[in-house]
């Protein structure tokens, strides 16, 4: 069962955090390891909420800081919610992921996780001023 690296990265290839979940399938589609990966940082969260969240997407009532995301007040997320927002952020362009040296660019497009390891999520920034 394959081990699969989560790491997010800016533009510029600089890591900026990752994280490892061991024991999943062969294979998996994008989608898939997108609701995986944001179920997994939330139930990060929830299990100390704080009044910070580190994740892939903004939560509903949260300011975007550097590397994070800062809430009004520590509370808990709910992880479909966040997953129906990574999904529709990755449709919209909002980040893209890298599996292997490939970029995937369909969430039902399969990933064989025995030869792509390693998953790399890059957030896009919109520049200022159109």
């Amino acid at each position: 069962m394959p081990a699969v690296t989560f790491r997010d990265e800016t533009a510029t290839g600089r890591p900026v955090a990752e994280f490892h979940l061991a024991g999943l399938p062969a294979a998996m589609t994008v989608r898939e390891l997108i609701r995986l990966r944001v179920r997994e940082e939330v139930a990060r969260h929830n299990a100390r909420p704080s009044g910070r969240f580190h994740g892939l997407v903004r939560p509903d009532d949260a300011e975007t800081e550097l590397n994070g995301y800062r809430l009004r007040e520590p509370r808990r997320i709910d992880w479909e919610r966040q997953a129906g927002i990574a999904e529709r952020a990755f449709l919209a362009n909002g980040f893209f992921v890298l599996a292997g040296d490939r970029q995937v660019e369909d969430l039902d497009e399969e990933v064989d996780l025995t030869a792509d390891p390693d998953l790399v999520f890059v957030k896009l920034v919109p520049l200022a001023g159109g």
